[in-house]
């Protein structure tokens, strides 16, 4: 569950985000996208980043030749897709990146993992999940993001992370991937292209450098620099943001909040009139329409 940044809170700081390395690359406004009621369920398994550098990596018998600071690292194709996904959205659930990034394809995915770990680029942690079962979820370690920076695996401005930052909220972090299958999903079915994939982290750092450059008087002004709003004096992050290219060339966003059962009213009411897509977990739609009818809201509320 993402919090809000409001004036207060940023001049008393915020929780230390210098490990997330977020893009120094200069906000800019980005047209709105104004997302459709459309709700897709099912598989999806594209693979939604740049084919031009994978492309450019020559293999040999199957495999590609990757160095860090002295050491090298042999890969495969679909490994080197797997720690570039681990690296754009910091933790997945095993299940969810077999599902999505190997076509449901469990094996194959457990071999690239286990090579994967074994070679400390990825580790993985058990975390409490749904109805108190046990979940495996994956992160990169900080050599596997080193590895992606020093090959520039990624497209330029897109941040990578490592390690699982917030134990508590580890489960609702990993179920950002799945959403983003859905969304990115509709944004390519009307012809947008180049995906890309900005956390809640990267946008509250840049919020807070801001903030702390300018004063909070500059509130309105900032949020609107990066395509967000103040509500109730508070400047509403989303949990994730796809900034993409349109059919015509434009650039477009989506903001997506995952809300879950511990949201309270009025975080999911700001959230909102915020502009965000609001998305829940399968079963929870109903509570939610309750909760935000009551205040005279009906947004359209999708199902993971």
């Amino acid at each position: 569950m993402s919090r809000d940044l409001s004036p207060r809170e940023l001049d008393h700081g915020l929780p230390d985000l210098a490990d997330l390395r977020p893009s120094d690359r200069e906000s800019r406004e980005i047209v709105s996208d104004k997302r459709s009621a459309t709700s897709r369920t099912g598989g999806h398994a594209p693979e939604r980043f740049s084919r031009d550098r994978l492309a450019e990596i020559r293999f040999a018998g199957g495999r590609a030749l990757m160095s860090r600071q002295g050491s090298s690292y042999h890969l495969n194709e679909s490994e080197i897709r797997t720690i570039i996904e681990l690296g754009k959205f910091r933790v997945i659930s095993r299940h969810d990146l077999a599902q999505h990034g190997y076509g449901g394809k469990r094996e194959r995915a457990d071999r690239d993992l286990e090579n994967l770990i074994r070679q400390r680029l990825a580790r993985r942690g058990v975390f409490e999940g749904p109805q108190a079962s046990p979940r495996e979820l994956l992160t990169l370690t900080k050599t596997g993001r080193e590895l992606l920076q020093t090959n520039e695996l990624v497209s330029q401005g897109q941040p990578v992370y490592a390690g699982f930052a917030r134990p508590r909220e580890a489960n609702h972090d990993a179920d950002l991937y799945r959403l983003y299958q859905k969304e990115a999903a509709r944004i390519e079915e009307q012809g947008g292209r180049n995906l890309r994939v900005i956390l809640e982290y990267e946008l509250k750092g840049k919020i807070r450098r801001d903030i702390a450059r300018l004063g909070a008087a500059a509130q309105k002004e900032i949020a609107a620099w990066h395509g967000l709003r103040v509500v109730e004096n508070r400047i509403p992050v989303p949990d994730l943001r796809i900034e993409y290219e349109t059919r015509d060339g434009e650039l477009a966003r989506a903001d997506l909040e995952l809300v879950t059962e511990h949201y309270r009213g009025r975080v999911a009411a700001d959230k909102t009139r915020a502009g965000f897509s609001l998305y829940t977990p399968h079963g929870e739609a109903g509570r939610l329409r309750r909760v935000l009818g009551a205040r005279g809201m009906r947004p359209d509320i999708l199902s993971l």
